[in-house]
């Protein structure tokens, strides 16, 4: 739905979280904005993240899962991943604010000497420049959905919820919502739910001075009446404004379960906006497709951080709506590339999956494991899609098994190796700060007129986002083109190779770019719709005996 001009002040909605952490508030958050979406507002969106680091860029993987990067270059959040997917827009590097960037900004300021001599405080100092943060992206737009991370009690997100709460008196209460998203849990010994922790949650919000305007009740049982007027009753909520949050099958469930209880309604009435009511029309056909798909496929994603499926998360959607746009659900096999320890081992796993998968990672540990796996594809015709580290080691297992350099390797693996097939890219030498210095955001690629990408894409020119230091070595594409490697996209100048593919496999294509980040539930990315759509067509071969296996 096209949005409407803003006619009025921006509108915002503040979720916060309390009893535990990941029940879930980003989905929460990014479900209230699609219906809102829906509504034909124009949407945005923000995470206020506690932590200390400026960007989760030089985090692991295993602490906080995946980076998300935007077009202009940010490493954000993987909440904002969600953001995009529900409210299908790009964000950019203002809509993820961390205590690290709010100091390190209060600090330069303090410095340039800006603030008069003042003694520099928490209050008001840090609570202004989140606020200004926060109004920085509300031009424009109707609503400002805001999340604040952390739960309700740590001493790390303090200042953001004094900020939020200075900030409804900054704007005027008519033009502020604040939603609190709790645990509700089921105790089996006793055979009933437990609304306490809630209650105390909300009591640690209002010690704050934060009076919570909609409560989201995370639960595996459904509330009945009198639980929910009990929790209005002792939380100081409306009965209508205490809103169910089950276990769904699928998060795309949730703006559905949400618009049945009323929930967008209810926001848009203490906003004071008026709008249509929405059309699910689509997105309840997209849900089904996930819920109900006419076949199923199953997909082994080989990586190095398997056992954290938030370490690829914007994968594991994409790799959903790939079935989404060929009515195929994907069971998706989180696969450590440490268990392809030799060419038999991978040829016995990859032969039990209709498609392979290798997405992207830094550092030696697991790379051999994925050469084998990706050997094991390519020689026995399993479809194989690899993403950015998936293309640089694909690169490294056709040198070594087709090119015939067996030294081949990558310098970041091996700095020795007599073949660098890949190399560190020449805008990296001499780069010594880790954070934020990649190759990062948005850039063009042009694609090899018919080729199977310009084929997938339909396009000549494609924009897509980037996060590495290392590339193709040039000095070897001749030697792989002669050995029958398609270079099927480079950077515009030519400079940069950007996709790879091979002639005569049912579909062996891999890209340095990261098409999970731009693919949406609504709008399937078409290098995944093409890999489930090969995979569909193995499984629905039967999934034949590889070749030599």
């Amino acid at each position: 739905m096209t949005p409407n001009p803003t006619q009025h002040a921006p509108k915002y909605i503040f979720v916060t979280g309390g009893v535990v952490s990941s029940l879930g508030k980003g989905i929460a958050a990014a479900s209230l904005a699609r219906l809102l979406v829906e509504r034909g507002l124009s949407v945005t969106m923000m995470k206020l993240d506690p932590y200390l680091n400026v960007d989760p860029g030089t985090m692991s993987p295993f602490q906080h899962g995946e980076v998300f990067v935007t077009d202009d270059g940010a490493e954000t959040d993987l909440d904002l991943g969600h953001y995009e997917r529900f409210i299908d827009r790009p964000l950019t590097q203002a809509n993820n604010i961390t205590t690290g960037r709010i100091y390190s900004n209060v600090i330069t300021k303090e410095r340039r000497g800006e603030y008069l001599g003042s003694t520099v405080q928490v209050i008001p100092h840090i609570t202004d420049e989140i606020k200004s943060a926060v109004r920085r992206v509300a031009p424009g737009n109707d609503v400002v959905v805001v999340e604040v991370g952390g739960t309700v009690g740590d001493i790390e997100s303090l200042p953001f919820l004094e900020a939020i709460r200075q900030f409804r008196h900054d704007v005027g209460r008519e033009n502020t919502v604040f939603v609190h998203l709790t645990l509700v849990p089921y105790i089996a010994a006793a055979g009933e739910v437990k609304t306490k922790p809630t209650q105390h949650s909300v009591r640690d919000l209002m010690e704050i001075g934060i009076q919570p305007d909609v409560l989201i009740c995370r639960t595996e049982r459904p509330l009945s009446e009198d639980v929910k007027r009990k929790i209005g009753l002792f939380c100081n909520v409306e009965f209508d404004a205490v809103i169910e949050s089950p276990d769904v099958s699928t998060i795309y469930e949730i703006p559905l379960v949400f618009r049945q209880q009323g929930f967008d309604a209810l926001v848009c009435r203490r906003l004071g906006l008026e709008t249509p009511e929405p059309d699910l029309a689509a997105w309840t056909a997209m849900v089904r497709r996930v819920t109900h798909p006419a076949r199923k496929v199953r997909i082994a994603v080989v990586g190095k951080y398997t056992d954290y499926a938030d370490s690829y998360k914007s994968v594991q959607e994409a790799l959903i709506h790939g079935g989404i746009a060929n009515d195929v659900g994907v069971e998706i096999a989180w696969t450590s590339s440490d268990l392809f320890t030799d060419a038999a081992t991978a040829r016995a796993l990859v032969a039990g999956f209709d498609g392979v998968l290798v997405p992207g990672g830094f550092g030696v540990r697991g790379v051999e494991g994925m050469i084998e796996a990706i050997h094991a594809a390519r020689e026995g015709g399993v479809p194989f899609f690899g993403i950015c580290l998936g293309m640089q080691v694909a690169i490294i297992e056709f040198a070594r098994h087709v090119c015939g350099l067996d030294d081949s390797n990558s310098s970041e693996f091996a700095p020795e190796c007599g073949n660098p097939v890949v190399a560190l890219l020449e805008s990296q030498q001499g780069v010594q700060e880790m954070g934020g210095t990649m190759r990062l955001g948005a850039y063009a690629c042009r694609l090899k007129p018919g080729s199977r990408a310009a084929e997938i894409y339909g396009q000549p020119e494609i924009s897509e986002r980037h996060r590495h230091r290392y590339e193709v070595s040039n000095q070897y594409r001749d030697t792989l083109q002669a050995a029958g490697m398609k270079l099927a996209g480079l950077s515009p100048d030519g400079s940069l190779v950007e996709m790879i593919e091979l002639e005569g496999h049912p579909h062996f294509v891999a890209c340095q770019f990261h098409p999970e980040l731009k693919s949406r539930p609504t709008r399937p990315h078409p290098l995944f719709a093409a890999f489930v759509a090969a995979a569909a067509r193995r499984a629905d071969a039967g999934r034949p005996s590889q070749a030599g296996a």
